[in-house]
């Protein structure tokens, strides 16, 4: 084990954006409360059942594309909308709408609050490219780029595969594999020499469909076992835990 906490053939480090590098999962998971508890009271009125911002959020949202999110805890609900189209107005009750109107909300909670990154996760990020590694951002999020420019991290990331170039290439989202394998590729590797660091089970899932080399669990919420079950090599709280650790 290296010094960054990786196997020796580990040549590249695919990072899940919100709640690995930034802890923007916390701005989603608030945005995704205040859009379905909106869409719940007006449909079931004030008898409805809130959404949970932790629980809710984990199994259903956390890491799907967002018209996934939107479709699988609706489901979980016996709900079941249009899908609509993918610009559909915000005001709209169709899955895309719905999403749509998620956007809204947490684009205007990051322009009020601003996004400041894990300092552990720059620390680690640093570390990883001065060991010579190469760096990919993998994130379900059609905001990624402008988080990490808000968040001063664009610079240390070699390939950016988001929300919007999944959309363009045709890529599924995860828990199938599709992203990371996307940047490995991007990067110049195969799935066995790349590290995936992901903080949703959806994104463990993935890791290991994509039989990656290693798969590091990011435990921000107290869900560890969950992520070991879910196919964690290993599970740390903070990716600044790395540095230095020996196997």
């Amino acid at each position: 084990m290296s010094e960054i906490g990786l196997p020796s053939g580990i040549r590249a480090c695919l990072f899940d954006l919100d709640g690995v590098l930034t802890p923007t999962a916390l701005v989603h998971a608030a945005a995704w409360k205040e859009t379905f508890d909106g869409f719940l009271r007006h449909l079931e009125g004030p008898e409805f059942q809130p959404f949970d911002a932790t629980t809710d959020y984990d199994e259903y949202v956390d890491g799907r594309p967002r018209a996934d999110g939107v479709r699988t805890f609706l489901a979980s609900r016996g709900i079941e909308l249009p899908e609509g189209d993918e610009d559909d107005p915000p005001d709209h009750d169709t899955v895309h709408g719905l999403g749509n109107r998620k956007n809204i909300v947490v684009l205007e909670k990051i322009r009020q609050d601003g996004v400041k990154p894990y300092p552990g996760s720059v620390r680690y990020l640093e570390a990883v490219r001065a060991a010579g590694l190469r760096t990919a951002v993998v994130s379900s999020s059609a905001n990624c780029r402008d988080v990490l420019v808000s968040a001063g991290i664009e610079h240390l990331l070699d390939v950016r595969i988001d929300g919007v170039v999944a959309r363009e290439r045709g890529l599924r989202g995860k828990p199938k594999p599709d992203t990371y394998l996307e940047a490995a590729s991007d990067l110049g590797f195969g799935p066995g020499e790349a590290a995936v660091f992901e903080d949703a089970l959806v994104g463990m899932d993935a890791g290991r469909a994509g039989r990656f080399g290693y798969v590091v669990g990011v435990d921000r919420t107290g869900q560890a076992e969950e992520l070991r079950r879910h196919g964690a090599d290993t599970v740390v709280s903070d990716l600044a835990e790395l540095l230095g650790a020996t196997a």
